[in-house]
């Protein structure tokens, strides 16, 4: 963390944590925890969500070009998947602290979207605390994330 350190625990926001899970079925899969707190005299951090003991886990540095990247991603999951070719109407979840690492340049999240899901698709959303979703489309389970983007699709048939 170097620098970045000293500026803890705001700065924990560009060193999220993944933990690789185990899925229902037996795949590997990972979530992201954000850095809420860092106690000196405890020598402990506290992470947003559940952390369970004996979890592999790695510590990540936020980067803009993959968190915009990531975003682009899941509406590409949405698209590819979940077969929905042009979507009417997509809701974007996004984790407040996408936002602040982004800061200006947080419009080029939902351009990223709005690339891949196209014109047509009408685009409404809001800002999280952790987002409630499945690790990937297949998954039934869901799990909490943070420092993610979820997006669910509709199209009407």
């Amino acid at each position: 963390m170097g620098e970045k350190a000293s500026g803890l625990p705001g700065t924990g926001l560009l060193f999220p944590l993944s933990l690789g899970l185990e899925s229902e079925t037996g795949e590997k899969t990972e979530v992201v925890r954000t850095l809420l707190a860092v106690s000196e005299k405890n020598q402990s951090m506290t992470f947003a969500g559940d952390m369970p003991e004996g979890i592999h886990a790695k510590l990540m540095k936020a980067n803009f070009e993959r968190l915009v990247g990531g975003a682009s991603g899941a509406a590409g999951l949405t698209k590819g998947s979940l077969k929905i070719d042009k979507p009417e109407l997509a809701i974007l979840i996004s984790c407040i602290g996408r936002k602040l690492v982004l800061k200006e340049r947080i419009e080029e999240e939902t351009e990223a979207v709005r690339s891949v899901l196209g014109d047509q698709a009408v685009m409404t959303g809001f800002y999280s605390y952790g987002e409630i979703c499945p690790t990937a489309p297949t998954e039934k389970q869901c799990h909490l994330h943070n420092q993610t983007m979820t997006i669910t699709t509709f199209k009407e048939e």
